[in-house]
């Protein structure tokens, strides 16, 4: 037989593609699809969106705007996009109210998604397996869990992963909203898939859900106004004017996902990591209070909660307590307001306040 005919064809893309879906899968992948590597179709309104300043200070997304609207500049002959989502849900009973708990003490909320390992971590471990399977078939890939600029829910909505919900969430109608995006794109031609259709109607629920009125209308997010901004992107105080309307959150914010309809379909995730940590749900505020900065990289090892640092989550801890917390908590408030850190401090302060005066009242409807 001849050297030629030992040759084995080479693979389609379509062929490619079904190995690729049915190898997400085996990683525990909820949707893996494909779209062509373009311009996302909101690069206009994304460059409005950072001209108006309703980035707020995520100076990164101005940094990375060119690349953002423009694949090509990230991975030069890109021509595909793939797109995969790993459903986060956990169905263990464990809710915002059951986490809001009152006995003992008020406990605060955590957004859904950093209940248990950092997905950034999880997602990227399952990516890389892909790129080494990918280049496998001659492809030159650039992976990234929600940190790569690219605007990632575009291309997901191209794929066909969801549609774009009026808070700007993907949306699924076997996942609901509750999904981890990751990226990858690769110098190998897949066939694309088709986007689905948006099935919002005349629902607005996400929108009435929204605390502070960040979402400003039908597909416009104001960043400034989100708690999820709030308690994890910005830095520095928390304005004033917006710091009861965060309530007991203290790392995120899931009403708008709550809110949302499609979500009642939602399944448990198959992903263990993402299962809920007594140290994000079943806390103590006045307890957190008592983290020094080794004490809190231990208590949020390998959690999403690692990257605000103890300053940011402390502070989000005291306005939550400012808003929920009783006399119970002040001697803890006390000490945060001689923290070491005057971001700490400040916001300790402020709750210390906001506790006397609702005592205050109190005691004068008593009386």
């Amino acid at each position: 037989m001849s050297e030629i005919e030992n040759v084995s064809p080479p693979i389609t893309g379509e062929e490619l593609k079904k190995e690729l879906t049915a190898f997400a899968r085996e990683l525990g992948f909820d949707s893996c699809r494909i779209a062509a590597c373009g311009p996302p179709p909101h690069a206009d309104e994304f460059r409005d969106w950072l001209r108006d300043g309703r980035a707020g200070e995520m100076n990164y997304m101005e940094h990375g705007e060119e690349k953002r609207c423009d694949p090509q500049k990230v991975l030069p002959s890109a021509k595909s996009v793939i797109v995969l989502a790993l459903n986060y849900w956990q169905d263990d009973r464990i809710t915002a109210d059951t986490a809001a708990s009152t006995e003992g003490g008020p406990r605060g909320r955590i957004a859904r998604y950093a209940w248990g390992d950092d997905y950034h971590d999880v997602v990227a471990e399952k990516l890389d397996k892909i790129d080494s399977f990918l280049r496998g078939f001659g492809g030159t890939q650039k992976c990234y869990v929600d940190t790569g600029p690219i605007l990632e829910r575009d291309h997901a909505a191209q794929a066909g992963i969801g549609w774009h919900g009026k808070s700007t969430m993907l949306i699924d109608p076997r996942l609901g909203t509750w999904f981890f995006l990751g990226e990858i794109l690769t110098t190998l031609l897949l066939p694309p898939d088709s986007p689905q259709r948006d099935r919002c109607g005349t629902c607005e629920r996400c929108i009435r859900a929204c605390p502070t009125g960040a979402i400003t209308a039908p597909h416009r997010l104001d960043a400034r106004r989100c708690i999820s901004y709030l308690t994890i992107e910005l830095k520095g105080p928390i304005p004033l004017e917006l710091r009861q309307l965060i309530g007991d959150r203290i790392f995120g914010c899931d009403d708008c996902l709550d809110a949302c309809p499609w979500n009642r379909f939602a399944q448990a995730s198959r992903e263990t990591a993402f299962s809920a940590r007594l140290s994000t749900t079943g806390t103590l505020l006045r307890d957190y209070l008592k983290l020094d900065e080794a004490e809190f990289r231990t208590l949020f090892r390998n959690s999403p909660i690692k990257r605000i640092k103890r300053r940011g989550f402390l502070r989000n801890v005291c306005v939550a307590l400012g808003n929920v917390g009783d006399l119970a908590d002040l001697p803890a408030l006390k000490r945060a307001a001689s923290d070491v850190d005057p971001l700490i401090a400040e916001h300790a302060a402020w709750a210390i306040k906001r506790i006397q005066e609702r005592c205050e009242i109190q005691m004068s409807k008593v009386c």
